[in-house]
C-alpha cells in the first residue's frame, strides 16, 4: 500500500526558523493545520513542537485537535455557516466572521454556553472571496458590539487565495488604517491585525509590512519552506516534509507508442504521441497509487531520470528509460509533492500515514518543550 510520510526534523526546523524570524519582528503567528486533514497521527506530530494556536477551516478537524489538545487554542478561519454555532463556539476558541446573522447566533450559543467567543472580523481588500466591504466596516463593528459575549480581538484579511491577488504595503496600511478609525470612534482596542499568511512573508523580508500587523497565518511556508509570493524555496528552509512512497507492482520493457484505436482515457484525454516513438521501447513500472490518491501533475519523481506517463483511478504508470537504477518489483519508489498532491493523499483513506522519527532524542525532547505564545488566545 502506498503511504505518504511526515518528516518530524524537517517540520521542526522550518518550525523554528519561522517562530524566529517572527520573534525578531515582533510579530504573533499561528499555524494553519487545515492541509493535514485533521489526520491525528501527523497532528501529533505537530502539537509536540508547539503550543500556537491551530487554525483550521473544517470543524471536525478542530474537533481532533480538541481530542488531543484540550487546552490548545482552536481559530476557525472561514466564515463559519449558521447552523453549525453550537459547534463553533464549542470547539473554536476564536473565529473569523463576516456576516451579522452567523455571529448572532455565535452570540447566542455563547450565552447558552457560558463563554466568551473572541472573533476577528475579515475586511475585504480586493480579493473578492469572504470580507466585509470598507464601507460597511464601521456598521458592522458597531452592531457586533451590542452582541454579548462575543469579543472582537482582532482585524483580518485575505490575499491570493481565489483571484491571486497578492498583498502589499498599501493594502496593509489601509487594515491598519481601518482599525485606527475604529478605535478613535468607539473607544474600544482592538489588539490584533491578522494581515499576514504565507504569500506575505515576503514583504516581511523587505521590511514592506507595516508595524501595525502582528499577527499572521501560516501554512503553506510552514510545511513546504516556499515563498508562495514567487513560487520559490525560501533559502535555510527544507522543501521535503512530505513524501510520497509507492511501491513497483510492475516492471516491463513495452513500447513507447501504443497500438489501436485512440478514444478517450479515463480523465476524458486523447494521449497524442510522435511518430518517432513508433520503433522505440523502454522499462516502464507500474506504481501503486493513482488518481483517487493523488494528483499526478503535482508530484515529481526523486530519482533523476524518471518521469511520470500517467495514471489510472489507482495506479502510476512511470518511465524508467533504460532502468539504470536496477529498480525492481516490490521495490519503493518515493516523490516529492505540492500542496495539493498533499491535500489530496491526505483525504484518500488508501494512503497510509507515517510519521519519520526525530533523528534524535534530543530533537523530540526539545521539540515537546517548545513554547509558543498566541496573543489572541491571551486577550
Amino acid at each position: 500500500m502506498s503511504y505518504i510520510s511526515i518528516n518530524s526534523d524537517q517540520l521542526f526546523h522550518n518550525f523554528n526558523f519561522l517562530d524566529e524570524l517572527f520573534s525578531q519582528h515582533q510579530i504573533d503567528w499561528a499555524i494553519v493545520g487545515k492541509l493535514l486533514c485533521g489526520n491525528e497521527t501527523f497532528l501529533k506530530v505537530l502539537l509536540a513542537m508547539t503550543d500556537k494556536e491551530i487554525c483550521d477551516s473544517r470543524l471536525s478537524n478542530l474537533k481532533a485537535i480538541k481530542r488531543i489538545s484540550p487546552e490548545t487554542n482552536t481559530i476557525y478561519i472561514k466564515p463559519p455557516a449558521k447552523r453549525l454555532a453550537r459547534s463553533i463556539v464549542e470547539f473554536a476558541d476564536v473565529s473569523f466572521n463576516t456576516e451579522i446573522e452567523t455571529m448572532k447566533a455565535l452570540s447566542a450559543e455563547a450565552v447558552i454556553q457560558n463563554k466568551m467567543h473572541r472573533v476577528v472580523l475579515m475586511v475585504e481588500m480586493g480579493e473578492l472571496r469572504e470580507g466585509i466591504m470598507l464601507k460597511n466596516l464601521m456598521d458592522f463593528y458597531e452592531e457586533v458590539l451590542e452582541l454579548p459575549h462575543l469579543e472582537i480581538v482582532g482585524l483580518g484579511t485575505n490575499l491570493c487565495c481565489l483571484n491571486g491577488i497578492l498583498p502589499d504595503e498599501d493594502k496593509l496600511k489601509t487594515l491598519a488604517w481601518c482599525r485606527n478609525i475604529l478605535e478613535e470612534k468607539f473607544g474600544r482596542k482592538i489588539p490584533y491585525i491578522s494581515g499576514g499568511s504565507s504569500v506575505t512573508l515576503p514583504l516581511l523580508f523587505r521590511n514592506e509590512v507595516p508595524t501595525a500587523i502582528n499577527h499572521f497565518r501560516i501554512g503553506e511556508t510552514l510545511f513546504f519552506g516556499t515563498d508562495v509570493y514567487a513560487d520559490r524555496l525560501i533559502p535555510g528552509m527544507c522543501p521535503d516534509v512530505f513524501t510520497l512512497s509507492a511501491e513497483v507492482i510492475e516492471l516491463s520493457e513495452k513500447p513507447v507508442l501504443p497500438t489501436g484505436t485512440a478514444g478517450t482515457n479515463l480523465t476524458g484525454d486523447t494521449p497524442e504521441f510522435s511518430e518517432e516513438d513508433r520503433n522505440r521501447s523502454s522499462v516502464r513500472a507500474i506504481v501503486d497509487v493513482g488518481l483517487l490518491d493523488t494528483d499526478f501533475n503535482n508530484i515529481m519523481p526523486k530519482l533523476p531520470g524518471i518521469s511520470i506517463i500517467g495514471a489510472s483511478s489507482d495506479m502510476l504508470i512511470l518511465d524508467l528509460e533504460d532502468n539504470s537504477y536496477g529498480i525492481r518489483v516490490g521495490d519503493t519508489l518515493e516523490f516529492s509533492m505540492n500542496y495539493m498532491a498533499v491535500l489530496r493523499a491526505m483525504n484518500s483513506d488508501y494512503v497510509d500515514k507515517k510519521v519519520m522519527p526525530f533523528s534524535n532524542s534530543a530533537a523530540g525532547k526539545k521539540a515537546r518543550k517548545s513554547n509558543g505564545f498566541s496573543y489572541i488566545s491571551q486577550t
